[in-house]
């Protein structure tokens, strides 16, 4: 059977077993919605280890960002040390998520 799509095989870390036990949401508004900033903003957020899902988005916000960190004074830090300060960024909005309800990477075709 032929697919569509091509596969790849991937491993799933266990986050918290390597001491990111601490995620958060964090949707990013830039001042500008142009080609040049929103490159800036992502060639930016690719060097920061501590996210690890970055989403462009529609809507109000411009990016969302899932960052993995091993505690909230971490995460503080981060957030005030290293985000607040990239160039562009107009607003952050924050949200700690309580419990993952469901997790999955692929469907069967």
């Amino acid at each position: 059977m032929r697919y569509p799509l091509s596969f790849r095989q991937v491993e799933l870390l266990d986050e918290a077993k390597l001491g990111f036990e601490f995620s958060v949401f964090v949707s990013v508004q830039l001042d500008k919605q142009v080609d040049g900033t929103l490159a800036a903003f992502e060639a930016a957020i690719i060097k920061f280890p501590e996210v690890v899902d970055c989403w462009l988005m529609t809507g109000n916000r411009d990016y969302m960002l899932r960052i993995a960190v091993s505690s909230l004074a971490e995460f503080e830090h981060f957030l005030v040390g290293t985000l607040t300060k990239v160039q562009g960024v107009s607003s952050i909005e924050s949200s700690i998520p309580l419990r993952r309800v469901k997790s999955g990477m692929a469907r069967t075709l």
